[in-house]
């Protein structure tokens, strides 16, 4: 071997130097959400056989499911064609496209936050001083993005080996494929921006259209031959077909899809410099707009609060369109009908479902308003808190400008969703906005939780994230699996109205509310009084 190849090989070899130690850190860094999010989709996923077996336990009923999801387009837009009448198909056709796509937004999070993140902060130029190579940092973030989905492959498999082992290896494999294929999005798009809540909002906007091209090709074809599906990862997680004839050869596409974007990414990040993008960054003025804490805090999460409300408005619409022929659906099945009152209330089948609907979007506006009270750690941690505080700024005002956002964008969100919801249903406008704004208590208290840790707990802020996966939980699979009412009583969403149709009963409701004052009130003391992270 010649000395230029040798020296060619050993410089290729130090590129990657002190990738072991980074992703040790990684992992470390993540060992609260990234077994989180785990366990949610998991459980997501394990929870469904045993609640279909409950409303489609006989095979006239599911033959008769089949027949309605053929004809009808609406819900096929929603959660994909039916390919097969078993259990493990059913399975994959009610849940698989939502845990993919959750897959993929776990990905993105965990390889935005060890690449762009870290040289947003200025962690990455004090670590590349070391024995680190340039392209240590983007392959440890990949090795986790990998790591996590690999687990996740393996316990949604093993625990749907039940239902027949080849199904739940696909289906297994196609969801940590989703995944894989979003980390490597998001590993392109960390080298192309400059911001990391950029890189978080163009990776999600990716999989937004994968999810739109999805639902139009299903909407189009009853049977998944759309060219649309096949445009989409999450559309070829549903042409795997696991459960219904596997189609081995489509896990190519995934492999294929990840091997040559992580190609492209190493290509970028080996022709720019730490801390620069390909995409250059507008200059922000200094003043004006920026001249208060607020405009700031609305500077840094104005495009979280808008990505987050298009996509809840657009949730709305659809939810709102789909809501009469999802009720038609699940009419002849007292099992369904008995798990849509659990979570919708009692005031006929239709009212039930869209309780339950807006509950659940409430659910997920829960981790909007954590994410959006965290990035006060975010600012702390990456030491752009303190030249703020350093200025005639004081703490409580700083905090204020990024918690007015966070509450007061939560109540934004299930507005929207309450004016999408009247778009997509048609008609009973002040009743859907009702059902959408009474959730609003349930998640300040969850944001309260949130700015108690972030006060009190600093560096346990991220437990945040723990408590808003499991309320997730309780809400989506709890009434399912027939819970015990005190296990369900944990979640505050368990305790609100159930609109439109019910009764409001306004002691609960005032009572989240105080409790979410008192735990901001907490929060805020706690940060009044400790050090400033830096």
């Amino acid at each position: 071997m010649s000395a230029a190849a040798v020296s060619l090989r050993a410089g290729g070899a130090r590129s990657f130097a002190g990738t072991g130690t980074l992703v040790r850190l990684a992992l470390r860094r993540d060992r609260v959400l990234i077994p989180v999010w785990i366990a949610v989709i998991t459980l997501m996923v394990l929870s469904m056989p045993a609640s279909l077996r409950s409303i489609y336990g006989t095979p006239a009923a599911r033959a008769d499911l089949m027949h309605q999801m053929a004809a009808n387009t609406s819900l096929r837009a929603m959660v994909g064609p039916v390919f097969a009448d078993s259990l493990g198909a059913l399975t994959a056709w009610r849940v698989g496209v939502y845990a993919g796509a959750l897959a993929a937004v776990l990905s993105l999070l965990v390889v935005v936050r060890h690449t762009r993140d870290e040289e947003e902060s200025g962690r990455q130029e004090m670590v590349s001083a070391g024995a680190v190579g340039r392209r240590a940092p983007l392959t440890a973030a990949l090795v986790t993005a990998a790591a996590a989905n690999a687990v996740l492959a393996v316990l949604i498999a093993a625990g749907l080996a039940a239902q027949g082992g080849a199904g739940a290896v696909a289906f297994g494999l196609g969801v940590g494929g989703t995944g894989l294929v979003f980390a490597t999005v998001a590993a392109i798009v960390a080298q192309l921006t400059e911001s990391a809540r950029l890189a978080r909002g163009l990776t999600s906007g990716v999989l937004g259209a994968a999810f739109v091209l999805r639902a139009a090709g299903d909407s189009a074809s009853s049977d998944g031959s759309s060219a649309m599906t096949w445009l989409s990862p999450l559309g070829w997680l549903e042409e795997l077909r696991a459960f219904a004839g596997e189609r081995w050869w489509v896990l190519a596409l995934f492999a294929a899809a990840a091997l040559v974007q992580g190609a492209i990414a190493y290509e970028l990040a080996g022709r720019r410099d730490l801390g620069m993008s390909f995409l250059p960054t507008r200059p922000g003025p200094a003043a004006g707009r920026l001249g208060t804490a607020g405009a700031l805090a609305w500077r840094l999460q104005r495009g979280g609060v808008l990505g987050w409300g298009l996509g809840f408005f657009v949730a709305g619409v659809v939810y709102g369109g789909v809501a009469t022929g999802a009720a038609d659906l699940v009419r002849d099945s007292d099992q369904a009908r008995e798990i849509f009152q659990r979570m919708g209330g009692q005031s006929g089948l239709t009212n039930a479902l869209l309780a339950a609907l807006t509950g659940m979007l409430g659910l997920v506006a829960a981790l909007y308003i954590v994410q959006s009270v965290l990035r006060l750690s975010g600012e702390e941690s990456s030491g752009r808190a303190e030249p703020v505080l350093a200025g005639a700024v004081g703490r409580l005002r700083w905090a204020a400008g990024h918690l007015v956002i966070a509450f007061g964008g939560a109540a934004l969100l299930m507005l929207l969703t309450g004016l999408g919801f009247a778009a997509g249903y048609g008609k009973d406008v002040g009743p859907l906005l009702a059902a959408c704004l009474v959730q609003l208590p349930a998640i300040w208290v969850i944001g309260g939780i949130a700015v108690l840790l972030h006060g009190v707990l600093p560096r346990g802020a991220p437990a945040a994230w723990g408590v808003a996966g499991a309320v997730l939980l309780l809400g989506w699979i709890g009434p399912a699996l027939k819970a015990p009412q005190s296990l369900l009583d944990l979640s505050p969403f368990t305790h609100l109205p159930k609109l439109p149709g019910g009764t409001v009963h306004w002691p609960p409701m005032l009572a989240l509310t105080g409790i979410a004052v008192v735990l901001v009130g907490v929060g805020l003391a706690g940060l009044r009084r400790r050090d400033v992270a830096g």
